[in-house]
């Protein structure tokens, strides 16, 4: 309770403008008290109105009143000095560089908490408290504290902005549509607030909608996160096992090639020494033999000579040694060629299938695709090159300039048997797969259908199985008859037959696009579908003559 005194004491002798202890206070004829010179210099700015005003109560005198020095107030200060007490605020209080300070403050100043719209003035709480205790003030308007109050008066008219002119989209006074927006049309800037207020709060329901799609979309981003990371252990998994199983593979081929050759080491070394024994016994026979004849040419008896000599000469029949040829580090010589052709076969199959994973690896592409290109310099950043497969080729088809073109001949070509070979249509697709983003031209003179096809589609079957746009694993374009063919479906096509056609495929998107290539690209034909497979340019060729061929675009 004591404290709570002290308090309001301080606040009793505390002026009202500088917030300090009152210093030689004089007392205005409304009864409030200030320091004198605090109050001379808020009246010397009021001198220009010839009206003076008390900051606490806003009453007003006329003339400017007559200061002396209230003695007795002067006397109770000095009391209250001595107690130690003062009236000071913290440091914090006081406004800094970047604060709005109170207008009403002399000296040092306090930090503004409010600024009003009417008075055009920023006030401390103390300054403030009139606003709040008077009834002249209830209808001013409060707002924290600005340092663009100015901002709010007319440079012109040198009144409060309280107008809004529609016409020139500007905050005006009210003399202003005397003049220069005359016959404007003008709304008070608090109806026309309200009528931004209900647009603002439109802009922002769709800000909001916009921010829980955006969050959806992170939501579903940070699913597709989970699902690649998923997938990618999952490949990687997978793809271990199968090098695994390949490794294995090798290792048992590996194993039987050393059991094979070992195994008829075996066989042959035996048949050599079977051999060999045979003929080391033939040789013991024919040594004995000798010494028998050897024995025999000494025999001086000539009748004992000629008896024994049948029995003795006749020799057994020998061992046929016509069939030995001998090859030094020549026997499994075959052996190791199939081994090395084996290992040429598949480094060559590796790197070509390697080549198709990588390009799958590379085509990943989880975020949303890109737009398809509007001028034929943005198709071209996407161009590829490509060639004809003469494994594939139907057998009257020949392909020439780098198996980059095709034309439909009457007899037929030198190809040897193929099982991608066409054998009943006249048709040849891409060495080359297509996946991802690709673009590619083509040149055609008479009727040759352009189109992809997955690698599997029927070579050999009846002709309706076979032909590019008859079935579900192939997508054609017959300009000679301006239609579009997918599974037996045919789709027209406007415009004038073109004589080269650019084609865009998003494989990813699922987006197939067939244009007319002059000046302009006008688009033919679209499709949207999903491919589950890489695709192969392909060509249909009806007549003799006719051709097609891809264009060099770089």
């Amino acid at each position: 309770m004591e404290q709570k005194g002290v308090q309001l004491d301080r606040e009793a002798f505390s002026c009202s403008i500088c917030l300090d202890l009152l210093k030689d206070p004089v007392t205005l004829p409304c009864g409030h008290n200030y320091c004198m010179e605090c109050i001379k210099v808020h009246w010397n700015k009021e001198d220009e109105k010839e009206t003076y005003s008390c900051p606490q109560c806003m009453k007003t005198f006329i003339p400017r009143p007559v200061l002396d020095k209230n003695t007795m107030l002067a006397a109770l200060v000095e009391e209250l000095k001595k107690t130690g007490l003062q009236a000071a605020p913290a440091d914090h209080c006081y406004a800094g560089p970047e604060d709005v300070a109170c207008d009403v403050c002399t000296g040092r100043k306090l930090k503004a908490v409010k600024s009003c719209l009417v008075c055009l003035v920023s006030y401390c709480e103390k300054h403030l408290q009139p606003h709040y205790d008077a009834a002249t003030f209830k209808k001013h308007k409060l707002v924290n504290p600005s340092k663009k109050l100015q901002e709010n008066i007319c440079s012109r008219h040198d009144e409060v902005m309280k107008m809004f002119c529609r016409t020139d989209q500007q905050i005006i006074c009210y003399l202003c549509p005397v003049d220069e927006h005359k016959d404007h049309d003008t709304v008070s800037a608090a109806a026309e607030r309200t009528e931004r207020q209900r647009e603002l709060e439109g802009s922002r329901g769709n800000v909001q909608q916009k921010i829980q799609d955006r969050q959806k979309d992170v939501k579903l981003l940070q699913q597709e996160v989970e699902d690649i990371n998923q997938s990618a252990e999952k490949t990687l998994e997978g793809s271990e096992k199968l090098f695994t199983q390949l490794m294995s593979l090798l290792q048992e081929r590996s194993r039987d090639v050393k059991q094979e050759v070992r195994s008829q080491q075996e066989t042959q070394v035996s048949r050599v020494k079977e051999l060999q024994e045979k003929l080391e016994q033939e040789i013991a026979e024919l040594k004995r033999k000798d010494a028998e004849l050897e024995q025999l040419s000494h025999t001086e008896d000539h009748n004992e000579f000629l008896h024994n000599y049948p029995s003795v000469s006749a020799l057994s029949e020998p061992t046929d040694s016509s069939s030995i040829h001998i090859r030094p580090l020549t026997y499994f010589q075959d052996v190791t060629a199939a081994v090395s052709e084996a290992r040429d076969k598949l480094q060559q199959v590796l790197d070509e299938e390697w080549k198709k994973i990588s390009v799958s690896v590379n085509e990943v592409d989880v975020l949303l695709s890109q737009p398809e290109p509007k001028t034929r310099a943005g198709f071209l950043r996407y161009s590829q090159e490509i060639t004809l497969d003469p494994n594939t080729a139907y057998r009257q088809m020949l392909l020439s300039d780098g198996n980059r073109k095709v034309t439909r001949m009457n007899q037929n070509q030198s190809y040897s048997d193929h099982p991608d070979r066409f054998s009943r249509c006249c048709q040849v697709l891409s060495r080359e797969s297509l996946t991802g983003r690709c673009y590619f031209e083509v040149e055609m003179r008479g009727r040759v259908l352009v189109a992809v096809a997955y690698k599997n589609i029927n070579r050999t079957g009846c002709w309706m199985e076979s032909v590019f746009g008859r079935n579900n694993k192939s997508w054609s374009l017959d300009c000679s008859n301006n239609s579009f063919r997918y599974n037996n479906i045919e789709t027209p096509v406007s415009g004038p037959p073109p004589s080269r056609v650019g084609v865009y495929l998003d494989h990813s998107a699922g987006t197939l696009s067939f244009y007319s290539v002059s000046e302009t690209m006008t688009l033919l034909h679209r499709v949207q579908t999903t491919f589950t497979q890489p695709l192969h340019v392909g060509f249909w060729s009806a007549f003799v003559g006719n051709s097609a061929e891809f264009c060099k675009l770089k």
